[in-house]
């Protein structure tokens, strides 16, 4: 017999290899452009063609990067084709080409692309569809914005509807999604520098789309498009080995026709997606006519689900509820998901709502509920009016409780025969008195009186009070009722107030959280706008002095706050005085904004400007809140301040250091060589005649030497300044690496002619990438270093080898060594003038320079302890692939 299990086990195994054998796409995701995508694609090619696979390039866009630009060199680029539209010429990604040309990987940059009209698809992810039905195996790049189901979401956080979208079910061809990412702060420099966008294009991107709010957001959105993948990769692995998996059931989201429908699709794409099960989108139709409008967005709606990769029903049934419900079971639905219905308030108090029918009779599902944004703006609007709708329904609610009281009477009258029914009418007041305010109240007592006195007082049926017990029922009715709603009162008004201290103390608790990770005044302006838009619920923007001492808007929560010429001149007052200004106040009261000022009067630091919805005056928590924000946001402000002017005074202090010690070395390193070469040659000229001819050899040697070493004192100086600014060009050729060591000790060798060097070289050639002068010139440095630090007699020893993909040239001396703690610090210019592994008269540039040139290869260097004594310094460098023949 066979073991069932064992065969779907196997039967999901052969599921899983073939469809890893039909993935044939690699995609490179980021939160944004200009975080490498591109970058590490043409990497991973360059990696692959070094290992010996067809990689061919079939679009990519460098965007006048330099660096990305830089990878292209070696590899085949096949050419676009090019179509007219509209009298203009536009170059396109060649399908046909790459067909023809049927390499093993093809690389295929911006998947969203929307190709010109005249192609033969309408995107170029559908060029790639094409390629991997070929067989061709696909790299290309994407942003998270792109995807279809995030279109709303990425609306919402960067305000931007983006066009060019990407089916999420195309993603479910990939066989990997690189994730990569950069830190909002860096990706922001690369785009300052000018490394994403030209300058004008990078600068509206900087007040738009690229704010660090807008990448933080994004970025999520990527990890958690990757992290769905993945989970999505493991759950059927799992299931290919046999492991415990829990019971994927179907997703459903019912929709109604009206605005909220796409959103509902997208959301229902995305908790699938998460729990990797299947999905689909029903609308119910119970015969109603439909206005053309919501029909349409049905149709839209069931569209979307399908481009998603969901199921689209429509189903026929007079209750919705039902219908649901049957479906449900029918496809093994395991969770529902709904937006905010529209119901009578009828229906909800006879519990006959969708929601309460669906959870009543659906326990075996889970019920979610979306709260579309269009929802939550209108909640927001009866939010607004609530106490006017909230005395309505507590009137309602003592009229209530007082009808209920007057039937409780009437049977405790007639088949219970209680002694005092004051006390059910009592009842009903206290029970209204603590949950509402004092007017309910006494208008519950009022109530309450008539109806006790009317029905049940003698004379019955007359608002005549005939015993004096019933007028102390009146009295009672009014004291409980003012007693118990003072109570009630005092502790709504306690909790309000626990309810507001508890948002004021967690408004500047945020705060104060995000500004203390803020390093720089950009981050806390940001921080700070947005903190007080959130908190304060309002537009707010922080205004600081700029280069020019100009007045300028550095952050802004709002592209629709604009600042009028009365909010800039408010604004002006507001930062020149330190006093507020502007809208609420008794200056400049004309402005929008309601100014506060960023600072102390001795030290201004910028302006706070709030704009509240409809001009409406803050209450006085919000005031209060206001004030305390702007004081936090002024101390970080003050203390980022500090921080810069502190780093400004090290790299004063530190530039003056280097300064007096490159004046030290130059006076001395420059006057003896001088002072050598004046005193031989004025010799020479004075008593050319009595010298005899070696001693005038000697003297001409002796200005020679000197010469060299002031020659090679002012080069060291020059590759620095070359270092420094950036400008040291690397005329990189193919050397061998014995040829470059054999050259730096011939060189060593005139300088110290009794040294004697051991060299211990691979017995294979090693061929390097680089500059051959610059290499020589920083393995020289190190010799002459090794050199005069050598004792009399002992030998300098070079050895060279091979460890991995890098070269290792390690130069070892017998001298007296250095300490541990100094050993990173000799590669610093002018260390020497104070201590360090050097002869007396060593610039201290030497060592910097060598590590200057190495870096620049993308190699370094180290000091390490030598054999027992002395020191080792070792070069690394990296081993580039040989050149092909």
């Amino acid at each position: 017999m066979t073991d069932p299990s064992r065969d779907a086990r196997a039967n999901a195994l052969l599921d899983v290899v073939q469809e890893d054998s039909n993935r044939r796409l690699k995609i490179f995701l980021g939160a944004a452009p200009g975080v490498g995508k591109t970058y590490a694609m043409l990497s991973a090619a360059r990696e692959l063609k070094r290992q010996g696979v067809d990689v061919v390039i079939g679009l990519v866009e460098t965007h006048g990067r330099a660096e990305t630009a830089a990878l292209l060199e070696g590899l085949e680029v096949l050419p676009r084709r090019t179509l007219t539209y509209q009298g203009r010429d536009f170059t396109e990604f060649d399908p046909d080409a790459a067909l023809a040309r049927k390499p093993a990987i093809l690389l295929v940059d911006e998947l969203a692309h929307r190709n010109v009209p005249g192609s033969r698809h309408e995107r170029r992810w559908q060029d790639i569809a094409e390629l991997l039905d070929a067989g061709i195996e696909v790299y290309t790049a994407l942003n998270v914005q792109h995807l279809e189901s995030l279109n709303d979401q990425v609306r919402r956080i960067t305000g931007i509807t983006v066009r060019e979208t990407v089916p999420d079910a195309f993603l479910d061809r990939a066989r990997d999604i690189v994730l990569i990412d950069l830190p909002p702060r860096e990706l922001i420099g690369r785009l300052r520098q000018g490394k994403v966008y030209v300058p004008e294009t990078a600068a509206a991107a900087l007040d738009a789309f690229f704010s660090p709010t807008n990448l933080g957001a994004l970025r999520e959105l990527a990890v958690d498009t990757v992290a769905g993948h993945v989970d999505s990769d493991l759950r059927e692995h799992m299931l290919a080995r046999g492991g415990a998996m829990p019971v994927r059931r179907r997703v459903m989201a019912a929709i109604d026709g009206h605005a909220q429908s796409e959103y509902l699709v997208r959301i229902a794409r995305r908790i699938a997606e998460r729990r990797g099960a299947p999905w689909s989108v029903v609308f119910v139709d119970t015969g109603a006519t439909l206005d053309h409008a919501r029909r349409e967005r049905v149709d839209t709606a069931m569209r979307l689900a399908r481009r998603l990769g969901g199921d689209a029903s429509v189903l026929r049934g007079h209750a919705i509820a039902d219908e649901l419900l049957v479906h449900a079971d029918r496809e093994g639905v395991g969770q529902i998901i709904l937006g905010r219905t529209r119901e009578r308030v009828l229906a909800r108090m006879l519990g006959r709502s969708l929601t309460q029918q669906l959870l009543r009779r659906g326990a075996h599902l889970e019920l979610t509920i979306i709260a579309t944004p269009t929802e939550r703006v209108r909640a927001r609007k009866r939010l607004r009016l609530m106490p006017a709708r909230g005395r309505r329904d507590e009137y309602i609610f003592a009229t209530v409780v007082t009808a209920i009281a007057i039937g409780l009477a009437f049977i405790a009258d007639r088949y219970l025969s209680v002694a005092n029914l004051a006390l059910i009418f009592l009842t009903a007041v206290m029970t209204v008195a603590v949950r509402t305010r004092m007017a309910v109240a006494v208008y519950t007592a009022i109530l309450c009186f008539i109806g006790y006195n009317f029905f049940f007082a003698p004379p019955r049926y007359t608002l005549a009070i005939a015993n004096s017990d019933d007028v102390l029922a009146v009295v009672l009715f009014l004291l409980v009722a003012l007693i118990c709603s003072r109570l009630a009162t005092r502790l709504a008004s306690q909790v309000e107030s626990l309810r507001a201290a508890h948002d004021h103390s967690h408004a500047l608790l945020t705060l104060g959280q995000r500004l203390a990770t803020s390093p720089d005044a950009d981050g806390v302006h940001e921080v700070g706008a947005a903190a007080l838009a959130h908190g304060l619920r309002c537009e707010a923007a922080i205004l600081s002095r700029d280069v020019e001492h100009h007045l300028q808007v550095a952050a802004n929560s709002s592209r629709t706050l604009a600042l009028t010429t009365q909010d800039m001149a408010a604004a002006e007052w507001c930062e020149q005085h330190a006093e507020p200004a502007g809208r609420f106040t008794d200056t400049l009261n004309g402005a929008r904004c309601w100014m506060l000022p960023l600072g102390t009067d001795e030290r201004h630091l910028g302006v706070a400007a709030l704009r509240f919805e409809n001009g409406n005056s803050p209450d006085i928590e919000r005031r209060s809140l206001a004030l305390a924000m702007v004081q936090d946001i002024g101390q970080a402000l003050e203390r980022a301040r500090l921080a810069s002017e502190l780093e400004g005074a090290r790299v004063q202090g530190e530039t003056e250091r280097l300064r007096n010690a490159l004046l030290s070395s130059v006076s001395h390193d420059l006057r003896s060589p001088l002072a050598s070469m004046i005193g031989s040659a004025g010799t020479l000229s004075s008593y050319w005649q009595q010298l005899p001819a070696q001693e005038r050899q000697e003297l001409l040697d002796a200005i020679l030497g000197e010469g060299q070493r002031l020659d090679r004192y002012i080069q060291n100086l020059l590759d620095m300044t070359r270092l420094g600014h950036g400008t040291l060009k690397l005329n990189r050729d193919w050397t061998d690496a014995a040829e470059i060591v054999a050259s730096a000790i011939t060189r060593l060798r005139k300088l110290f002619p009794e040294l004697r060097v051991d060299t211990m070289l691979p017995s294979e050639t090693v061929l390097l990438f680089v500059h051959p002068a610059l290499i020589e010139q920083a393995l020289f440095n190190i010799l002459e270093n090794a050199a005069r630090f050598s004792p009399p007699g002992e030998a300098v020893r070079v050895i060279v080898r091979v460890a991995g993909d890098r070269l290792f040239m390690d130069v070892i001396d017998r001298g007296p060594g250095i300490p541990e703690d100094e050993r990173a610090r000799i590669f610093d210019m002018f260390y020497s003038v104070a201590r360090g592994d050097r002869a007396p008269q060593g610039t201290g540039l030497g060592l910097a320079i060598c590590r200057g040139m190495i870096g620049a290869h993308g190699g370094s260097v180290e000091a390490l302890p030598g054999e027992g004594v002395g020191t080792t310094i070792r070069i690394s460098l990296p081993l580039p692939a040989p050149p092909t023949p």
